[in-house]
């Protein structure tokens, strides 16, 4: 008798503590933020992810009521500021703006010794931006089946820029060489800025460069637009169709999303989800994204979290046909 009322009085008291331990984390999420909260980007100061980001956060500020903070941690193509994150405590005040580069240097990249879809929990979408493939106004091409039949004759001869090996960018043109059957030659360069101001000169021929930062450039006529890498037609070059019209299945673009350490509560992640939703739906907001030429994400942390799963998918395969690696 005396042993079953110690058993029922331990199994009481263990009932009370895990009760206890639930309210107080109810609590603590309930009360969700109670201080600022970090955004982490792990890129230089400036440029689209800055935008994206400073947008999204104040809007965050205004409904949450403490402060959401940008921070750039620039630094080995974005891991040194995914790091930052992934080491940080699961509690929702650390957040990383992810974006194509994690996917991209889950394969690409042998030196990380993180695992990113292991350590951050997807949270939200934030936007999509596509690429497009420009080239020198003096190149005598006008479509993206002129540019094949033009490289096809000229082997070697013509070179296509990118802001880096291992980018969205550099991989786009070694993706458009295995589908398109040609050889565009491939010169990196430190970002977008100092390879454009090459194609315009004509030290390269063509380039892949993310809509956002070359639309003006095509729009004053600067360069010439050949094809969008994705498989609908971008709302800031309406009239500049798919690569995809010519080479089916052909695919790529950037992206940027918000994570959180794994192990963040699922209140947390949801309440985030939700209040990013409610931003990206709004008018003003959503009119700024567009005018970056790039197209609002909405959904659910899952969902997101889908998107991040096929995205890394699609990535390997094309590091594949790069033959590549990061050292």
């Amino acid at each position: 008798m005396i042993a079953r009322r110690a058993f029922v009085v331990s199994m009481f008291g263990a009932a009370c503590l895990a009760a206890t331990a639930r309210c107080n984390r109810a609590f603590a999420n309930a009360a969700y933020p109670a201080q600022p909260v970090r955004w982490i980007v792990p890129y230089a100061a400036g440029g689209a992810t800055d935008v994206l980001s400073r947008v999204i956060c104040q809007r965050l500020t205004e409904r949450l009521g403490y402060p959401f903070v940008v921070e750039n941690k620039p630094g080995a193509g974005s891991s040194v500021g995914t790091e930052a994150v992934i080491n940080s405590a699961p509690d929702g005040y650390t957040l990383l703006l992810t974006s194509t580069a994690n996917a991209i240097n889950a394969s690409f990249d042998p030196t990380i010794h993180f695992d990113f879809s292991k350590s951050i929990a997807p949270v939200a979408g934030v936007a999509r931006i596509p690429l497009v493939l420009v080239v020198n106004n003096d190149l005598p091409v006008h479509n993206i089946a002129e540019l094949i039949t033009y490289a096809k004759a000229n082997p070697g001869k013509l070179s296509v820029g990118s802001s880096g090996v291992g980018t969205s960018l550099h991989l786009s043109g070694t993706l458009f060489n295995a589908m398109a059957g040609v050889d565009l030659v491939h010169i990196p360069y430190r970002g977008s800025a100092p390879g454009l101001t090459d194609l315009m000169s004509g030290q390269i021929q063509a380039m892949f460069d993310n809509v956002t930062s070359s639309f003006e450039l095509v729009r004053s006529g600067k360069l010439r637009a050949l094809g969008v890498t994705t498989k609908d037609r971008s709302a800031t070059l309406p009239d500049v169709p798919p690569i995809s019209d010519v080479l089916p299945g052909y695919e790529t673009s950037s992206f940027y999303g918000v994570g959180a350490p794994a192990g963040t509560p699922k209140e947390i992640v949801d309440l985030l989800n939700r209040e990013i939703n409610v931003a990206l739906a709004d008018p003003a907001i959503k009119k700024q994204i567009v005018k970056l030429g790039a197209i609002p994400i909405a959904g659910d942390a899952e969902t997101f979290g889908g998107m991040l799963a096929a995205e890394t998918e699609r990535w390997r395969k094309i590091v594949a046909l790069a033959g590549q690696k990061a050292r």
